[in-house]
Formats: structure tokens, sequence, C-alpha cells
């Protein structure tokens, strides 16, 4: 008989094999696997390393199904008989190392097959994100049928020397906080051309050795180096994307048409060309370059989201004179042959690539350069459009921002850091969750942040990361997330996992409470609040921030006692509301400058801010009078400090809650202003930004639905709905959400008389409200019409 904690391991993978359209055989969730975790014998465990493991065998005929299981350590690209077919594993940690199943079966054929899996280590310069134990592979057959497959000694293995870490001091270039590993230097003369396909002589190789470790899921084993889950989120595909445009060349007359793939470049012999190619709009992709001949040539390849002026400003992002590339690079070393092609081992951000190359003693053919486009694949399923065609591109950005900040987690930026933080994941879930409908990394978020808590109990402030990091007031968002999908979600049993660790971190704050204020005091870690002068770089608890801490508090509070009332933790959800109302009443006394009809940011008074202000709203501790009043400061006292992309989010709450937010359409001047300038994705704060590409700043995206077209929960799981358009100037309005139930879709159109009519549909089993200037309709499924 199965145990209990068996049963359960199954049900888990039940819920996250959803992700994966391959399902994993549940004998290999609950005990140690046959196969064995390889590795390269005398190779360093632990320091930088790139690998090929090779097995062939014999099939009597083309199977039908053939299900594999693989992960690495740090990371794996396997093929099949010369094709690519997986990628991985998803980020996660030693305690949740995942892996993914993979049907390899159309990659087969009957008689000899090869499979293979090119296998790196970046050691001590692998991106932060990128947690390890030492380099190892594993690939463990779904049944007995595949176990033929399985690692061991039978495998063979060569550690390459053609690789070597470069571009490895980006931060002191850049003069910018750059965390995604180093790039890769390639030698073709010692690259062991052909090493995947079958047919390849590898009689040389040596045999692979076994890690004296167990290949173990969660909850089993007793010395484990990785404990393995099931991936929960969809592999990724990969996509030719052609570079539009040649902007700049050394050459005379370079080909009409470079690079298309159909009109080749030659570089003559001893010569030095720079090669200035723009995508035309940021984007997410693994660069492959092809070439013929040029042996001992030198290609150096640049990647920038923007070009720089001698100033170091980027200006506008389409204007290129006068400016030059600086930015994360790869280097090739051609061996003379025909045919050859380089691709990184990681994926690479750009919108310009430079090729600068330099031949030696014969000319270098250029024959193709091209993007394999990436990332985890959300799929636009929600529609806006309005009477204004200018949000059109807004939406259109901000969609493709969202896009390029999901990989296998949230990355804050895709080109600088590529780590996921509580902060900006708060936004980008419900962009996800607006836009797409896809639910899958957002819940892969939660559980990171759940998987990160330190013996303080707070989840730390990014994560996956090999680099301990704690920003308290992102724990508070984490918290928040939490709240956000149980109402957009039903999905209480996932939910019901988080209350005790939501506990741990409230209680942490609480005892930050000061005595003598009533107030947050001092708090360790690293308190940011936004990129504004006196509020970013914050470490420890500085008086003057203390009413933006203990106000956001509050507002977690508010919804942490709306998720224990839900789940009949009813003792917790009185004290946490009663303690909300004492840090609002508190914050409010000390900090409230009646003068000026504002919340400082404490009570010295000596500082002002919109942040302040604007969690004041959020957390109740203005009156319903005094609400609207204070927000029309914030929106027109400029000696405020400003909040930037990211607050800005939170101020849109505010005034939703104040009944203001028919503002909202007008306070889209930044993102215009972004456009004006060039960017394709939105920045990560206004000018100068590091940052070109920076999902919190693709707000709109989904406050186009939820504030514009008013698109809310109104009901936990999103088993009711609110309707509340806040249409500014705009005179029509169209929107489609993606619910769980099926598609909600508004078309408004205002009438002379001030009014609004149009058409609500709503899915099966779901009714609602909508409301328009403190008028109510009942909403029911199905189709009905508005007039009022």
């Amino acid at each position: 008989m199965k145990t209990l904690f068996a049963v359960l391991m199954a049900l888990v993978a039940q819920l996250q094999l959803q992700a994966q359209s391959t399902a994993i055989n549940p004998s290999l969730l609950t005990g140690i696997w046959p196969a064995a975790w390889i590795a390269c014998p005398g190779a360093p465990a632990r320091e930088y390393g790139v690998y090929h493991f090779r097995k062939t065998w014999s099939l009597s005929e083309k199977p039908d199904h053939f299900v594999v299981n693989v992960t690495a350590d740090n990371r794996y690209r396997l093929l099949v008989n010369g094709t690519p077919v997986s990628s991985g594993p998803a980020r996660g940690d030693l305690y949740n190392w995942y892996y993914e199943t993979v049907d390899i079966a159309p990659y087969l054929r009957s008689g000899n097959n090869t499979i293979a899996a090119l296998v790196w280590n970046m050691g001590t310069l692998a991106p932060v994100a990128q947690i390890s134990n030492r380099t190892a592979f594993l690939l463990q057959g779904n049944t007995a049928k595949e176990a033929a497959v399985n690692t061991g000694r039978d495998w063979k293995v060569l550690h390459d020397s053609a690789y070597t870490p470069c571009s490895t001091d980006n931060s002191e270039r850049l003069q910018a906080y750059i965390v995604v590993g180093p790039g890769d230097e390639v030698r073709g003369n010692v690259y062991p051309w052909g090493w995947e396909q079958p047919g390849y002589d590898d009689s040389q190789w040596a045999n692979a050795i076994t890690i004296p470790t167990g290949a173990t899921p969660v909850g089993y084993g007793t010395d484990n180096y990785w404990t393995l889950a099931p991936r929960s989120i969809p592999l990724f595909e990969e996509t030719r994307q052609r570079i539009p445009a040649l902007r700049r060349s050394d050459l005379a007359q370079p080909p009409t048409g470079f690079p298309d793939g159909q009109h080749p470049l030659t570089v003559p012999a001893n010569s030095t060309v720079h090669l200035l190619l723009d995508q035309t709009y940021n984007t997410v992709a693994y660069p492959e370059l092809q070439v013929s001949g040029g042996k001992d040539a030198v290609v150096k390849l640049t990647y920038a989201e923007a070009l720089f002026d001698k100033n170091g400003q980027k200006g506008n992002r389409n204007d290129i004179n006068g400016k030059e590339i600086k930015g994360n690079t790869d280097i090739f070393h051609p061996d003379g042959g025909a045919d050859r092609k380089f691709r990184p081992l990681w994926l690479r951000t750009y919108r310009y690539l430079q090729l600068e190359v330099t031949t030696a003693g014969e000319p270098l053919v250029i024959t193709d350069i091209y993007g394999m486009r990436t990332g985890y694949p959300l799929q636009l399923k929600a529609a806006f459009s309005c009477n204004d065609s200018s949000l059109l591109q807004i939406w259109q950005t901000g969609w493709r921002t969202a896009k390029l900040c999901a990989g296998e987690t949230y990355f804050d930026c895709p080109y600088y850091e590529q780590l996921q933080y509580e902060g900006d994941t708060r936004i980008q879930a419900l962009i996800s969750l607006y836009t797409s409908g896809d639910d899958r990394l957002v819940r892969k978020a939660l559980m990171d942040f759940y998987h990160s808590r330190t013996p303080e109990g707070q989840p730390q402030g990014r994560y996956p990361s090999n680099r301990l990091q704690v920003i308290p007031t992102f724990s508070l968002f984490w918290i928040t997330m939490i709240h956000d999908y149980w109402m957009h979600r039903p999905d209480d049993a996932f939910v019901k996992q988080f209350l005790s660790a939501m506990k741990d971190v409230l209680d942490w704050h609480e005892r930050g409470i000061d005595p003598k204020t009533g107030m947050l005091g001092p708090l360790s870690w690293w308190s940011f609040i936004d990129w504004v002068p006196g509020l970013e770089n914050f470490s420890g608890g500085a008086e003057h921030n203390s009413a933006i801490r203990t106000l956001h508090y509050a507002y977690t509070l508010a919804q942490a006692a709306e998720l224990a009332a839900y789940f009949g933790q009813t003792e917790n959800a009185t004290h946490w509301r009663q303690l909300a109302k004492l840090l609002n009443t508190h914050t409010y006394s000390l900090c409230f400058d009646a003068t000026r009809g504002v919340m400082a940011d404490a009570p010295s008074r000596k500082s002002y801010s919109q942040h302040a202000n604007i969690m004041a709203a959020l957390s109740g501790a203005l009156s319903s009078k005094e609400l609207p009043q204070v927000l029309q400061k914030v929106l027109t006292d400029k000696t405020l400090s400003q909040a930037t992309f990211y607050y800005r989010f939170y101020l849109t709450q505010a005034l939703k809650k104040a009944h203001m937010a028919d503002v909202y359409y007008d306070q889209l001047g930044p993102w215009r202003d972004m456009l004006q300038l060039g960017l394709t994705t939105f920045a990560e704060k206004p000018e100068p930004t590091r940052s070109d590409c920076h999902a919190w700043a693709a707000s709109p995206n989904y406050d186009f639905l939820a504030t514009i077209c008013g698109i809310v929960p109104d009901a936990p799981g999103f088993k009711k709905v609110l309707i509340a358009p806040a249409m500014g100037a705009l005179q029509e309005v169209k929107g489609v959400l993606p619910h769980p139930a099926g598609d909600i879709t508004v078309s408004l159109t205002r009438n002379k008389a001030h009014g609004v009519t149009g058409s609500v549909v709503l899915p099966a089993g779901i009714t609602g409200r909508f409301s328009w200037e403190g008028k109510e309709i009942v909403l029911h499924a199905g189709s009905q019409q508005i007039h009022l």
C-alpha cells in the first residue's frame, strides 16, 4: 500500500504536470531512480567547464513513444540524432531541482540512435540567479522500455577545452549592476565539430563517472546533492527571427539584403570590419552565426539594448550617429571549416548586435546571422482597443516587455539581472493573468519565494539566487501576491499552504514596531522603496522612511486578515485588522501635516513623497473625505518625491480607491515619452535608465483592462466580477479578459448625457455587477446590454 506521503506526492505531481504535455511515471516520484548522476572524470566539480555527453543504442523499430526525464547542474541542452529537443533545467534550488519530461520518439529511428547533451557549469562566474551544487548530468527513462538510455558509466563524455569565459568585466565597463553570467569565447580549431551527430567517433572519449548520491525525488533520501521535482512550467520553444537591418558597416558595398540569409557577406583577408545590426526592437534570443573559411579570424559579437553617445547617454534609441555600442560580448575563432555555427550557451538580450570581424590570411564568409527567439510561452489572449489609437502602441510595447521578462522565472530585466524579485513579480503576475490567463509561472514564483525563506521567516527579496538578499518591503508584496492569486484563481489548497509562512512575515514586522511611536522602527536588511533619491538604496531603518513602511505594513495586514478570515483563522484575522488600524492611527497622528494636507515621510516632517501618501490611501489611514483631497495634491504637488514607473502602479490603485480612476488616462505621459524616445520595451525608470526592458513598467497592460475597462474580481477565485470602467476622456473602449471560466468581454461607448452604453459578456456560471458614477447593474452569465 502506498504511504500517505506517496499519495500526496502523486497529487502534487499531477498538478505540476499540467504544465507539461508528457507525464512522468508516478513510480519515479516515490523513490531513488535507477539512473545515476554522471560527470566527467578528472574534471573539477565546481569550477567553470563545458562538457559533451553521448550515448548510442539500437532500437528494433521506431517507437510511438520514448519518454525520458532529464536535468543537469548547471544547465544542459539535449539533442537526439543531432536535433535539439530540450533545454533546462528550469531554475530552482537544491531542495527543488527541476527536471524536464520529454517524449523523444519523433526524433528516433530503427537501428542506431544517439542521444547527446551539452552540459555546462559557469562556476564562480555563474549568473546570480543560478544555484548549483556541482557539475553533473542525469537522464532517466520513464519506464523499463526506456531504461537503456539511463545515465551511467556506459555514457561517454568529453571536457571541451574550446570554451573559456569572456566579457567578465561587464559591470565595470557599463557602470551598472549586471549579473547574468559571462560571455562565451570559443576556439573553433579545438571544438569537436559534429559531436552530437550519429556516427561521430567518440572512441577516444572517456567513460563517465557516477556521483555517489542517488537521483532522489523531493521527500526521499538522506544524503542528497539535489532533490528532484517535476518541471512546473511548460517547455520552451525556439523560433527563428531574422534581423531586418544592417545599420552601419565598414565595407564599401555590403551585399544588398544582408543579413536575410540569402546574401552572404565576405570579409576580406587581413582586415577589420564592424557590422552594426538592428533588430529594430528589443528581443531575447540565442543568436546563431554561420560562417565558412576565415581560419584564425576573430569574430566579436556585442549585444546592447541601446547605443551610447560620448557622454554615456542613450538618447533616442533609433539614432546611431555619433554613438557606440557597449555591452555583453561573445567571441568566436573560426577554424577555417565550412558551415560552422556559433551559438552562445545562454540567451542574449539585444536590439543592436555588432559583429567586429578581424581576419588573418584568408577571407571569412558570413553566410547567415539570426536569432532563435525564446522565453516563457505566454500567449496573448486578451484584447484592448479604444478611440485613441496611441494606446495600442503602449499595449503592444507593454506586451513585448512582459514577454521578454518571462523566462524560467519572472525576470526583473532580461539584459542586466534576470532575477525574480517580489516587487517586480507582483506586477508581472497580474499582467500574466490579465493578458494570457496563464497562471503557471505565477504559481512557480509564489513557490520559489516560499522555498527561499530565511530562518527569520522572511522570503528572500529575489529568488532563485545564489546570494542572500532580504528586502522587508518585498516580503510584504509576496503576501500581496498570495492575496492576488486567491482573488483571481479558485485554488484554495494551493493558497492555504502559505498561511503559516505569511504569519511569520507579519510577526517579524510586528516585532519591529517602536513602542514609543507605534510605527515601524529601524528594520534590518534593505528596505527598498523606489528608485528615488533617499528611497532607493536604503539599508537599515532611517526614520524618514518609517511612514511608508508602516503604512505598507498596514496595507498588507488588511489583505492578510481577509485571507485568514476566509480560511477560518479568526484570531489572526481579528488581530491583524486591529493592528492595521493602530498603525494607521499612530502614523496619521505623527506624520499627517494638516498645513500641507499630505502625509510626511516621518514624524520629523522633513521630507514628503508621493509614496507615503499612496500607502496612506491604500492602507486606509485617510478618511473618505481626505482621500481625494490628498491624492489631488499627490498629482499636482511637484515638491513631493515623485514615484517612478514601479510605484506609479500603486498610485493607480490609490486613485481607484478614491474613486478618481478617471484621471488614469491622463497619467500615461511617461509611457508616451518612452515611445517618443524610440524605446521598443518599457524602461526601469525615467531617463537616464539602466534597463530598457523592465516588466514593472508594463503595468498599462494590466490597467487598460483592470482600470480603463474596470474588470476586477469581486469575490475570491474570481467567482464574481466587478466592472467599474474609468474611461477618462476616452469615448469608446473594448476589452477581452481571459477568465478561468472563459472570456469576459466589455464594449462601451460614452453617450452625450455623460452616461455609458454598450455590452458585457460573462462566462457561464459567473455573475457580477457593473458600476458607473454611483449607479449599479446586476450582471448575469452570458451577454447583456448596458444603458446608464
